[in-house]
């Protein structure tokens, strides 16, 4: 599992928000609000293979969304969380007054949900954190700290033509090290990926190659050259 990590430390929320958000979560398990069970079910392992209605269903406590609050944070408990932020109260003289950003995710539109998951998870290596719908139309996938929303629409939304002509990306992530980016080009190599752009070493000091999604869209890999 994830083990604490000082990017997630520099940035990790306040005690009482934690809480709040676990509150939040117990109450929408028990409204039956039912995209939260795709989430438990992506987060609490004794839930990754029950269906939503049995996980609505399910006894579902505090300590479980506690539990949900910590792994989002790449942790695996409320204990090791809330360690952590005591370790970072710490440090912290004082707070900032400017907000902070601590992630992003990018929506990628596709027009078959259950391909484009099955492409992330067997050929990229992403896990399924929810998929929502019936027929699905919502779906995130993520692996390390990277996470992509995808998003059902019937036809594509740029045309293939002009993306491919002008390089319009739709979303880029990257590793920490030469090494890495050569790995994961090779991994994914073996699993049979389509490339737009083979791993190339580029001019401003960085390694970075592109695939092609089942919708075609652009996803660069990118890390440093050396």
């Amino acid at each position: 599992m994830p083990t604490y990590d000082p990017i997630v430390e520099a940035y990790m929320p306040n005690l009482e928000n934690l809480k709040k958000q676990a509150k939040l979560i117990l109450r929408w398990h028990r409204e039956r609000h039912y995209p939260v069970a795709a989430q438990i079910r992506g987060l609490i392992p004794r839930f990754s293979n029950t269906a939503d209605s049995q996980i609505l269903a399910a006894n579902f406590k505090l300590s479980d969304a506690q539990e949900m609050v910590a792994r989002q944070h790449g942790l695996d408990s409320w204990q090791a969380l809330k360690a952590g932020l005591t370790a970072t109260s710490r440090k912290v003289k004082s707070p900032s007054s400017k907000a902070t950003i601590v992630c992003a995710e990018p929506h990628l539109f596709v027009t078959d949900i259950k391909r484009s998951c099955e492409f992330f998870q067997q050929k990229l290596g992403f896990s399924l954190v929810f998929i929502y719908g019936e027929p699905p139309y919502y779906a995130q996938v993520a692996r390390d700290a990277a996470r992509l929303n995808l998003r059902c629409v019937e036809r594509p939304v740029i045309e293939s033509a002009v993306r491919d002509r002008e390089e319009l990306l739709s979303v880029s992530m990257t590793v920490a090290t030469a090494d890495e980016i050569k790995r994961l080009f090779l991994e994914f190599q073996s699993a049979g990926v389509a490339f737009t752009q083979p791993l190339k070493k580029q001019p401003w000091g960085a390694k970075n190659f592109i695939v092609n999604d089942p919708d075609g869209n652009l996803l660069l890999f990118a890390g440093p050259a050396t």
